[in-house]
């Protein structure tokens, strides 16, 4: 791959997730906890419990810094035990040191099933979008890529959402006392205790965020790349 294309990916990515990064917390948090009523309510639960957004340079840690309903040092609003982890780092210490090596990999299969297809789909959807309507031998306009990247951001999010509770579920295992051999179990657990419906749980979130965080991506993506070529 080209410096150009790595730096233009890179800094178009970074866009989207900050972007996105609100709305994924509320969705992790409706997917695994179920003190929620709706999204509303989840969303002003987490504004009033805390006052900064937890980022994490690793989908585990994100996932269990987003399962944290209030800040390090404070005692649950509901008298459940304070929070576990201080930031990104002590979260992923604290990991190795009570789930060893193998538990900083909780979910991986899960997450390499839900990605593998979709980022296929993925892509596939934004260069069809854009060659559709766009005239033979020019470049897509930015209102094409806004489009096309947004959709594309839908599609695939909406054929992730069902591993992506399996994911977000195998990454909690251990800390909520719930114990899953692998994909398969929680699947069929899942399935038993919620219906199939729980592979829908996110699916709203996933498509909002999916929508304008792909499409400001793309043109990033495309604009910069521009830029340094």
């Amino acid at each position: 791959m080209p410096v150009e294309e790595f730096v233009a990916g890179w800094i178009s990515g970074a866009v989207g997730l900050a972007l996105g990064h609100p709305v994924d917390t509320v969705k992790v948090r409706l997917q695994t906890q179920s003190g929620y009523r709706g999204i509303l309510d989840c969303m002003i639960k987490t504004y009033r419990n805390e006052t900064a957004v937890v980022l994490a340079p690793v989908d585990l840690i994100k996932v269990r810094l987003q399962n944290q309903t209030h800040s390090y040092g404070r005692r649950s609003p509901v008298g459940g035990p304070g929070a576990q982890y201080r930031g990104p780092v002590h979260c992923g210490a604290c990991i190795f040191r009570e789930e060893g090596m193998l538990g900083l990999f909780r979910g991986t299969w899960a997450l390499v099933l839900r990605d593998t297809p979709t980022m296929a789909v993925y892509f596939l959807t934004y260069i069809s979008l854009c060659q559709a309507v766009t005239a033979p031998g020019r470049e897509p306009g930015p209102m094409t890529v806004l489009i096309a990247g947004g959709w594309a951001g839908t599609v695939s999010w909406a054929l992730a959402t069902p591993m992506d509770v399996i994911k977000a579920r195998l990454q909690m295992d251990g800390v909520k006392g719930v114990s899953y051999r692998g994909v398969l179990d929680c699947i069929r657990i899942s399935v038993r205790h919620e219906g199939p419906q729980v592979f829908l749980k996110g699916l709203a979130l996933n498509s909002i965020r999916a929508f304008p965080v792909n499409a400001v991506t793309f043109l990033s993506y495309e604009n910069i790349l521009k830029l340094i070529c």
